[in-house]
């Protein structure tokens, strides 16, 4: 199924996974660098265009105050054009924790209008469940944290790790999911009610998904 890549203007290390043709490639203002450096061309280019430092043909331009960040405005245009996976390189290691803080919000609304987003940094990847389960197969290895956001998630299941928890509750007010281990075994995350973010070393790719529990 095809996705939408966005590139963002944080570090970027390379792909994770090569672009398909059918692929929609969004540069959301400085990212559009990452994508030069690539010799790719985006199929849409949008921002202020305060970190690119000048604004390239064909772009969408928004100004610099507005309520969206450039990330969310490429979030929105995905999920008009109807892409539910959508890909973000460059947004979990700039410069601004701000930034970083709403990508990871970013996650939620994207997850709440019923897509799967991954924010892929140098080192890590971020993605979002609710309401659902997820699998990382017995070769994945590192460390994954686990993180209520906003009302407390309920029936919680952590299964296959080194710390185990079934039909647990996770409190966006104390960080009991962080740094699990993976342990060589298909590692089960799953929650019933509420919202997980889910941190853990970008070489093991995305876990499968499966509907609402």
């Amino acid at each position: 199924m095809a996705k939408c890549i966005i590139f963002c203007a944080g570090g970027f290390t390379g792909l994770l996974f090569p672009i398909e043709k059918e692929d929609f490639i969004i540069a959301a203002d400085g990212g559009l660098t990452h994508l030069e450096t690539l010799g790719l061309v985006p199929n849409a280019v949008i921002g202020d265009f305060d970190s690119l430092g000048y604004t390239p043909d064909n772009a969408t331009v928004f100004p610099v105050e507005k309520d969206d960040t450039d990330s969310m405005l490429a979030i929105r245009k995905a999920l008009s054009l109807g892409y539910k996976e959508i890909i973000l390189y460059g947004a979990l290691d700039g410069p601004r924790l701000d930034h970083t803080l709403a990508n990871l919000q970013s996650l939620q609304f994207l997850t709440d209008r019923g897509g799967i987003g991954y924010l892929i940094g140098e080192k890590h990847i971020a993605t979002m469940l609710k309401n659902g389960a997820l699998t990382f197969p017995k070769e994945a290895a590192g460390i994954l944290s686990v993180f209520c956001m906003g009302q407390d998630a309920s029936g919680v299941i952590l299964q296959g790790l080194k710390y185990e928890l079934k039909d647990g509750t996770l409190s966006a007010g104390f960080p009991l999911g962080v740094s699990n281990h993976f342990i060589g075994e298909k590692a089960t995350v799953a929650v019933k009610n509420g919202s997980l973010l889910l941190l853990y070393n970008r070489e093991n790719g995305f876990p499968e998904r499966e509907g609402s529990l």
